[in-house]
Parts: structure tokens; C-alpha cells; sequence
């Protein structure tokens, strides 16, 4: 549901009937109960706002989902593809004992943000975003964040941090995996064989297959990848599918939102 108003919704205003949202669930084989069970809980999450509109419920994002959706879309589709000008950006933290669930709080963080683990409270990342992470903790007193930035010792230092910092190998099958599965079909996007909500439902699989992997991978510039790594062009398949079945999937939800309005 988050994925429809991501890629869907949210150009579209932003906001949409519980009726029509129902309706774009069932293109899902999503049974209308269960829809009214993920509505209710984004709505207690802060996710969604909830308004009367005679004796109608309309759905809308909230800021938080808007600033999620926004990042979020930039760490999928996005890539940096500056020259890396060597320096690792490392932030360090102290955590009270007591706040676990902050200290939790505060890696999920840094992982969102295409930082690495070097060692248990160090963490690093080729891109300079330190200071995302300390604001988000600025009024955090169990928090104790400083930040750093420094070269290595040389490129082989910096292949040898990356390697120990982010689990390149797993993310490397990962993008193989998924260029196994939707390279082959291009062909058929190509020429156009998809419509309707068989069109909706794959660029949607898509999606979902696709950005859980660019929320792990810290998007590393050329000179720390390996020689054979194959996300950039997995990047590009997926680039590709996703514009290709833009057209198809888009008529698809726009037909069931005119039909809800009737």
C-alpha cells in the first residue's frame, strides 16, 4: 500500500477515497478487510490522515510520509556519480546502557543513510551526510555523537574498509538475483505486452523487489567496488522496466480512480 502512494498516489495529490484504494488493493487479490486493517494501522503509525468527506473516508500522506517517500525514492532510483574525493565521513556514538531501543534507533539511522559498521560504535560512509545523523539525535540526552572525517592509507586501505564495512558479496547476489528475473523481460515491456492491471501489478512487483535492496547498499563510488560487481547494471535493468511499464501501470490506476468517482 505504502509502495501505491509512493509511485502512484502521491502524484496525484497525495490523497485518495478509501473506496478507490480498496479498489486498487483487489488488483492485488488484497481482500477489502485486509486493506481497511493496513489503512487503519499506517493511520496509527503516522503514516496517513484520515478525513470525512460526507460519508466518505479520504486517506491522505502525512509530512513524515512525504519526507519518507521523498528519501526514500531518492536512495532507489538515485546514484552518485562524482569522482570520490577519498575521504571516509565516520561517525562515532555513545549510547546510555539504559536506551537500547535509541541505540537501535540510531543504527537503523546511520544503515538508512549508507553508513557501514567498521566496529561496533564506529561507523563510516564514503558520502558526507555525519551531520543528517547527529541532528536527527540533537536533543537525544542518552545520545553522544562525534563526527569525523579522513583518509586512508591508499586504495587498497579503502577497498579493504568497504569490504569489511558492508557485505558486498550478499549484495552482489542480490542484484544478480534480480537481474535473472527481469533482464529476460524487458523484451516483452518493450514491445508492449502488458496492460491493465497485469501492467499495475508487475511494474509494482518490481518495485518491491527491487528497493529493499538500495536501503543496504551504501552506494559506493567506483574505486571501492569490486571488478565484477553487477548492481549498476542492475540499477539500469531496473531503470529501464520501471519507465517502460510507467504508461501501462499509470492508465491502470487512473482508470480505477475515475471509476470510484462516479
Amino acid at each position: 500500500m505504502f509502495d501505491l502512494f509512493g509511485d502512484y498516489l502521491r502524484y496525484r495529490g497525495g490523497a485518495v477515497r478509501l473506496r478507490a484504494l480498496v479498489a486498487l488493493m483487489e488488483c492485488f487479490a488484497v481482500p477489502e478487510a485486509t486493506t481497511r486493517v493496513a489503512v487503519t494501522r499506517l493511520r496509527k503509525e503516522g503514516w496517513l490522515d484520515a478525513e470525512r468527506q460526507g460519508r466518505e473516508t479520504v486517506y491522505s500522506l502525512t509530512e513524515a510520509a512525504w519526507e519518507m517517500l521523498d528519501e526514500g525514492r531518492e536512495r532507489i532510483f538515485g546514484r552518485v556519480t562524482e569522482p570520490w574525493d577519498g575521504m571516509w565521513h565516520m561517525v562515532i556514538y555513545q549510547v546510555a546502557e539504559t536506551s537500547r531501543g535509541t541505540r537501535e534507533q540510531l543504527r537503523k539511522q546511520l544503515a538508512w543513510r549508507g553508513f557501514g559498521p567498521l566496529s561496533p560504535g564506529v561507523w563510516l560512509s564514503p558520502h558526507d551526510r555525519s551531520e543528517q545523523v547527529r541532528s536527527a539525535f540533537a536533543d537525544d540526552p542518552a545520545v553522544t555523537i562525534d563526527v569525523f572525517s579522513s583518509r586512508s592509507a591508499g586504495q587498497a586501505a579503502d577497498r579493504d574498509i568497504a569490504a569489511r564495512a558492508w557485505d558486498l558479496p550478499g549484495l552482489d547476489g542480490e542484484y544478480a538475483e534480480l537481474l535473472l528475473t527481469y533482464e529476460p523481460r524487458l523484451a516483452a515491456y518493450r514491445a508492449g505486452e502488458l496492460h491493465g492491471a497485469a501492467a499495475l501489478v508487475e511494474r509494482m512487483t518490481l518495485v518491491h523487489d527491487y528497493r529493499q535492496i538500495p536501503f543496504r547498499d551504501p552506494d559506493l563510488p567506483y574505486e571501492l567496488l569490486p571488478a565484477d560487481w553487477v548492481g549498476r547494471e542492475a540499477h539500469e535493468v531496473f531503470l529501464e522496466a520501471h519507465s517502460l511499464l510507467r504508461r501501462p501501470a499509470e492508465a491502470c490506476v487512473d482508470a480505477l480512480l475515475a471509476s470510484q468517482e462516479q
